[in-house]
């Protein structure tokens, strides 16, 4: 017979050993420490989680009208995500508007003050030819370089064979 703390150091033994078996026997206590560490690092978790119910105390709530309401946490991945996916957008309408120069004709207009300016037009059908081969998303990109002050053209949206005729100007 041994010491007490030499019995439990005799079953820590067997129990993570298994002499008879291939598998490994865990301990009852080894069981209830990883469950229990399991649901604090849960519990923690969910105090992040905006979508839980539980009492988030480390989280401050914005209220609209705030200065970061509506926006990602800063150093958080969605940021990091945004910042990237605007850069990616930004180079996808500076390709856009680089197409419409190659492509486009070059036209007379008459401004506001009498004078005339020349601008590159291209029809969106012209410019759909071309510019499928590039990206397949070149309707949300004029639609944001329309935005930017870029492009103009007429209507909301643009329709592959409804609206090929529609003019697009470059207006940089």
């Amino acid at each position: 017979m041994g010491t007490n703390s030499q019995r439990s150091n005799e079953a820590n033994v067997n129990a993570q050993c298994g002499e008879d078996s291939a598998m490994p026997i865990v301990s009852v206590k080894g069981l209830k420490e990883n469950w229990q560490r399991w649901s604090n690092e849960h519990q923690e978790n969910q105090k992040l989680n905006p979508f839980s119910h539980d009492t988030r105390p480390s989280v401050v709530a914005l209220q609209r009208g705030q200065d970061d309401y509506g926006r990602p946490q800063q150093g958080s991945l969605t940021e990091k995500r945004g910042k990237e996916a605007h850069t990616h957008i930004g180079r996808e309408v500076q390709k856009l508007c680089e197409v419409i120069r190659n492509i486009g004709e070059l036209k007379e207009e008459e401004d506001g003050d009498g004078g005339r300016r020349k601008t590159i037009m291209v029809e969106f059908g012209k410019l759909f030819e071309h510019y499928v081969t590039i990206s397949n998303t070149l309707v949300g990109i004029l639609l944001r370089a329309r935005k930017q002050g870029l492009v103009d053209f007429k209507g909301e949206m643009l329709w592959q064979g409804k609206d090929d005729h529609v003019v697009i100007t470059l207006l940089e």
